[in-house]
């Protein structure tokens, strides 16, 4: 190590990295270890939720292209009916989302429509707050997986995030999830690679907090020679010539890996943001679309391929839908309802829940025919093996998402 780079000048000078270095060390290391220790289980299934922050728009995701009130409603913002991705009932898909119409095609996407809960929020913090707590009611500083934690061992390795903050839904009461963000897998390389690496080799004497740094740096590095070839070798998606690019992909890439390697998790966060669409929508909105297709359709085409993955199951939802009617803006605004998408091997493809009406409006918004913690408590006793009431209350309603 270059004398002027020591551990004691390094944590002084980085403090801040050195503590993320430090919680990232020891949640990949953790799963590393526990994958050769505690894998998951044969048959288990997981469970990975996508959240596409900023309220996407649904009727332009999945469009009623052949409906005349929704062409006038959007007379410029609208798609034509030989410009979508035609699915049934006068439906289709975003034109920027041909994997996940393969997924249809082949029986493994579910699309739930008109999903929203009571008395909908158009704030973004309060309606996110309520999809991630599952309390439409009252605020909880609990959620639902976070619950379901809670109830069902108290592992936090059981449910992972691959964002650097950890999402209100995997806090419970008594456990929370753990942070692995995808970042966290690239080393510097080259001389500050060198001197970063010399940091993982604890010096007799020197302070606890030094060394418990210097173990997760250590830590750090055997989980990236560990899963960096585990990613290399990602398959691409089928049907396709290269893997998907952007952080969403590497965030699915670094699932994948996680689920080949049999770490323990059940449960993994993923989020893709960029969805508050009220101006110039449709270029915007169809390259997120884009992006979450070719993420989600690589991801599921690299799981089918495994046993493991075999038994996993995404789901992807927003907060809430847009409204019905364009603003002046070529975009649109806060509304209600919206798609939920259900994806894997065992999914039953097709469609749950009925189409919300265009024209039987409230306030210009959409009426929700489907309750979310429905969809959750789906999840939560199909994919999960656990008993939904404790996490959502009674009087839920499991629907017919997934083949038995």
């Amino acid at each position: 190590m270059p004398p002027a780079l020591n551990r004691r000048k390094f944590l002084a000078w980085s403090g801040a990295a050195a503590v993320a270095a430090a919680g990232a060390g020891y949640g990949l290391d953790a799963l590393l270890r526990r994958a050769g220790t505690d894998p998951l289980p044969p048959g288990a299934g997981v469970l990975v939720v996508l959240t596409m922050y900023g309220g996407n728009d649904g009727l332009n995701t999945v469009i009623p292209a052949g409906d005349g009130a929704y062409q006038s409603a959007r007379p410029d913002l609208a798609y034509a009916e030989d410009e979508v991705l035609p699915l049934a009932e006068g439906l289709g898909l975003n034109p920027g989302m041909p994997g996940m119409k393969a997924l249809w095609d082949d029986h493994r996407l579910a699309i739930v429509r008109g999903v929203s809960y009571p008395k909908p929020d158009r704030s973004h913090f309060r309606s996110m707050d309520i999809w991630q707590s599952a309390s439409p009611d009252q605020p909880d500083s609990t959620g639902w997986l976070g619950r379901w934690l809670d109830h069902n061992g108290g592992d936090p390795l059981h449910a992972v995030s691959l964002d650097p903050v950890l999402p209100p839904m995997l806090a419970g009461a008594t456990t929370a999830g753990a942070a692995l963000p995808a970042a966290g897998v690239a080393l510097p390389s080259g001389a500050l690679g060198t001197a970063f690496r010399a940091m993982g080799h604890p010096a007799p004497g020197e302070p606890v907090h030094q060394s418990t740094a210097a173990r997760a740096i250590a830590d750090l590095h055997r989980a990236a020679t560990t899963l960096g070839p585990a990613l290399g070798d990602a398959p691409p998606a089928k049907g396709k010539g290269k893997r998907a690019a952007g952080q969403l992909a590497e965030e699915l890439d670094l699932v994948a890996a996680c689920i080949d390697l049999g770490a323990p998790s059940r449960v993994y966060s993923v989020s893709i943001g960029g969805f508050d669409t009220h101006t110039a929508e449709r270029a915007t909105q169809q390259r997120l679309l884009a992006e979450v297709d070719g993420a989600v359709s690589g991801f599921l085409g690299r799981m089918a391929d495994s046993d493991r993955g075999r038994n996993v199951v995404l789901v992807a939802y927003s907060e809430f839908g847009r409204r019905v009617a364009a603003n002046a803006n070529q975009g649109t605004d806060h509304g209600t309802a919206g798609p939920v998408f259900v994806a894997g091997p065992s999914v039953r493809g097709g469609f749950q829940g009925a189409q919300p009406s265009l024209t039987d409006l409230t306030n210009g918004d959409l009426k929700p025919t489907t309750d979310f913690r429905d969809v959750y408590a789906t999840l939560l006793a199909g994919v999960l093996g656990a008993d939904p009431e404790p996490v959502l209350g009674p009087g839920r309603t499991t629907l017919p998402l997934l083949n038995s």
